[in-house]
């Protein structure tokens, strides 16, 4: 046998398309996906609040309107307003100008701060991001505002100008900024990926075993009912669920040491993202067999950038942000930040995952239903059930 032969052999057609199909598509997509950064900082939403009864309240919001590099800034909400969105990360950067930071700007107190606060229970990319805001905002003003306001105190005080600076530069420095960093993950990237990574584990587990199961209802054909077939995946997937959801669990606590009470929370929501994403990518499978795995590895590569545990929805681009919508990892990450790390609750989330996996669900249902043929010879379950009760009688 030659080596064109062989290499026309269907093992080895298959080795060298998926070799270039995975280039193309892992480049394809992770590449467009990843200028998002910092290509779309401008589109996360931040609120600027200015309580401030006196002047320099209003002049450092307006300078910060005009200077920050974000489309979307709101103005027109209370603090209190403000840091619930930043709970659920419907914000990225809450800056809070107090009601006495005029006043304690002109007496020179070092109490006068601008308060700026950070979820760090979200997007890598947007904690990052807004530290690096924050520091350079607070180093232009504590070098600039600060100086010029202990300058203009002294000349209030009837002080010569040219003493006045003199003297501004021997003043500590009044302004403080105050960073408030909310929902801290302990140090370390292994934390930060956590929620990545468990849902990652029982995505790809949950996408090889729904090949390997359809591939066993299809060889099982004739010996049982599709219907009756179709619940021995749905529960053979339940068992791997369970029990891969307690190894990696119990992986996860070796390494990262979470909290023990979220243990069972977490095993049972990594079991429902097991079976979400096994009738997610079962769909595919079933309707296609063995390409099916192959239209589901570009769906698991968009989603890698779509689960927001890098960049939020907003900054993603429109074919990751509808991917988000319809992902079940995207709620799967998001729930893990908001059970691990997060004071919110993650039903919101939950309750999203248990949509898209029934809807994957009865979707397998209708296509084993309506597409799926009988095999010759197989009868249906009221078939033998007429059958078992005739021979009884």
């Amino acid at each position: 046998m030659k080596f064109t032969a062989f290499l026309k052999t269907r093992g080895a057609s298959a080795a060298i398309f998926m070799g270039i199909f995975y280039a193309i598509a892992m480049l394809g997509i992770f590449l467009p996906g990843y200028t998002a950064i910092p290509g779309n900082v401008d589109k996360l939403p931040i609120a600027i609040i200015n309580d401030d009864a006196g002047e320099n309240g209003a002049m450092i919001a307006e300078q910060l309107e005009e200077n920050l590099p974000f489309k979307k800034i709101e103005t027109d909400i209370t603090n209190k307003q403000a840091l619930k969105d930043l709970e659920k990360n419907d914000l990225a950067l809450v800056v809070h100008i107090p009601k006495t930071f005029s006043e304690n700007m002109q007496k020179g107190e070092a109490s006068s701060s601008i308060d700026f606060t950070i979820n760090e229970a979200g997007a890598t990319a947007v904690s990052s991001t807004m530290n690096s805001v924050v520091t350079e905002i607070n180093s232009q003003l504590s070098t600039q505002f600060s100086q010029q306001t202990a300058q203009g105190v002294l000349m209030n005080f009837n002080v010569p100008e040219k003493q006045a600076a003199e003297l501004a530069e021997k003043i500590e420095k009044s302004y403080v900024g105050n960073v408030v960093t909310i929902n801290e993950i302990p140090d370390g990237m292994n934390h930060n990926m956590l929620p990545m990574f468990l849902t990652m584990a029982g995505y790809v587990g949950a996408m090889i075993g729904a090949m390997q199961l359809v591939g066993a209802f299809k060889a099982s054909r004739g010996k049982a009912s599709k219907s009756r077939l179709f619940m021995y995946v749905q529960s053979a997937a339940l068992l791997i669920a369970v029990i891969s959801s307690f190894v990696a669990v119990g992986v996860a606590y070796l390494i990262d040491k979470p909290s023990g009470d979220l243990f069972f929370g977490i095993v049972g929501q990594q079991i429902l993202n097991y079976m979400v994403c096994f009738n997610f990518t079962a769909i595919l499978i079933f309707l296609f067999g063995e390409g099916g795995m192959i239209l589901n590895l570009p769906i698991l590569l968009i989603q890698t950038i779509a689960n927001g545990a890098t960049i939020s929805r907003d900054m993603m681009h429109l074919p990751y942000e509808w991917m988000s919508h319809i992902s079940p990892m995207y709620y799967s990450v998001q729930s893990y930040f908001a059970n691990l790390y997060g004071s919110i609750s993650p039903s919101p989330y939950i309750w999203s995952m248990v949509t898209v996996g029934a809807v994957s669900m009865v979707i397998n249902m209708t296509i084993v239903a309506f597409i799926h043929k009988p095999m010759p010879g197989q009868v249906s379950e009221t078939e033998n059930e007429k059958n078992a009760a005739e021979i009884t009688a």
